[in-house]
């Protein structure tokens, strides 16, 4: 059964499974004890800090390891808004960030703070001109992702790095999704990263903090890991974190290559195979295992479920698949389509034949959404003489309102207008998006007595 979910997390490389065993006999004493036993495990523990710090790209002392990528991210805001209080207390961060800075900002901004968000194009990027007009004078702490998480474009963080420095602002870098595929350029500050999405284990992340770097580690005073990192070492663990990040990385040149190929016959075939597709995110600068395209009218829950029947592990961005009902917040930062969304991430090691068989299988799955939804299967083009018409959506969830838009689009004359009453949060980006799609015009959206009224005007 090929799994499609890298991006959550990756499968278990094969060099981290017998470093952890192996570790598992060795690496279990105390590393701060000065007998043999706990000697020998601070030795393993340097080892691997070393192989992570030359990964990154950073000195062995810069780095310290925590129990995810999210408690790194974390550390790496409070310590840094700490260590610059003087500054102040605003924060600098894009709008497609993982959910892990986006909530350390709005926790800030709870405790008195501020923070200022910075818009990304339709492919997800920011401005580095942009990020620069972000920064004040209180600004303690910039942030800025490697790489997407949900449609893989990779960020100008090179660039962002180097206006930070100017402006005497560090950078954090949430490296997550990109650190197994090479370093991160540039000169950042500060940067953070998780195991489990290289292959390494889940509960191991890490830091690097910058010599230089004011920084005042957050909660009470911890002698592990430099201060920056309370608790007792899971050694075995971040062994073999480190080792499998190594092997990744001896690896990455050549799979990069091999999977990027892969995600280019997706990129290229699904808008054939399957009608009404958008595919997001950068086409030429992204990761290379990474691809995101949304379906129209399509429950993105229901797809989810129809592809695992059919063998497939694939995540989505689409707020039908959601507890909070919303949309992905990064789709909604593009702009883009988040109806039927679904992002396939291919693990190390997926063939050439796992991807045509995905590709087989994808146009029937689709098909079978839609038609249960009743979809329309053509837009309809013989027109009524009514000049306006209102569909009343209230209390219906995506991909529903766009469903029956699409119905009654024909049955106004062109240059007539249909308005869409819906309460979905999703229908404020699915409906521009439809409209793009088909050449319609979005007028825009008026209040109603009861959620919001969607105005589309017909030019074919």
């Amino acid at each position: 059964m090929p799994y499609f979910d890298a991006a959550s997390s990756a499968p278990l490389h094969p060099v981290a499974r017998q470093a952890l065993l192996a570790s598992l006999d060795e690496g279990w004493a105390d590393p701060a004890r000065l007998y043999r036993e706990g000697r020998r495990a601070a030795m393993l523990l340097d080892a691997a800090r070393e192989t992570a710090a030359e990964a990154v790209g950073c000195r062995p002392d810069e780095l310290v390891f925590t129990s995810s990528g999210t408690r790194a991210v974390h550390s790496a805001v409070e310590g840094v808004l700490s260590g610059r209080r003087r500054v102040g207390r605003h924060l600098v961060v894009s709008a497609v960030e993982h959910s892990s800075v986006l909530h350390a900002a709005e926790a800030l901004e709870a405790a008195g703070g501020s923070f200022t968000e910075v818009p990304v194009d339709r492919y997800g990027t920011v401005d580095p001109s942009a990020y620069g007009r972000a920064l004040r004078p209180d600004t303690a702490l910039a942030c800025l992702q490697s790489a997407n998480h949900e449609v893989g474009s990779e960020q100008p963080v090179a660039e962002a790095a180097e206006t930070c420095a100017a402006a005497g602002v560090p950078l954090l870098v949430d490296a997550a999704q990109s650190l197994g595929w090479g370093p991160v350029p540039g000169r950042w500050s500060l940067l953070a990263a998780s195991a489990h999405k290289w292959g390494g284990p889940a509960g191991v992340g890490l830091l690097a903090v910058r010599k230089g770097v004011r920084f005042a580690a957050p909660g009470p005073a911890d002698e592990r890991e430099s201060g920056r990192a309370a608790g007792f070492e899971n050694i075995p663990a971040i062994v073999a974190a480190a080792a499998s990040l190594r092997a990744v990385r001896a690896e990455a040149a050549a799979e990069s290559v091999r999977l990027r190929a892969l995600v280019d016959r997706v990129r290229a075939a699904v808008g054939t195979l399957v009608p009404d597709v958008e595919v997001v995110g950068d086409p030429v600068r992204r990761l290379p295992h990474l691809v995101t395209f949304s379906c129209l009218y399509v429950d993105g829950e229901t797809l989810l479920h129809e592809l695992d029947r059919a063998g497939f592990s694939v995540s989505s961005g689409s707020s039908c698949t959601s507890s909070t009902l919303t949309p992905s917040h990064v789709l909604k930062a593009m702009g883009v389509l988040t109806e039927g969304n679904i992002r396939v991430s291919l693990p190390a090691g997926t063939t050439g034949a796992d991807v045509d068989r995905f590709l087989e299988v994808l146009p029937a799955v689709v098909a079978k959404v839609r038609d249960r939804l009743g979809a329309p299967a053509a837009a309809p083009s013989s027109p009524a003489p009514q000049a306006s018409l209102i569909v009343d959506a209230l209390g219906r969830r995506c991909p529903v309102p766009v469903i029956e838009l699409a119905k009654v689009i024909g049955e106004v004359p062109v240059g007539g207008t249909v308005t869409v009453l819906a309460d979905d949060e999703a229908a404020r980006l699915d409906i521009p998006a439809w409209c793009a799609m088909r050449a319609q015009e979005y007028v825009g959206e008026e209040p109603a007595e009861r959620g919001s009224a969607y105005v589309v005007r017909r030019l074919l």
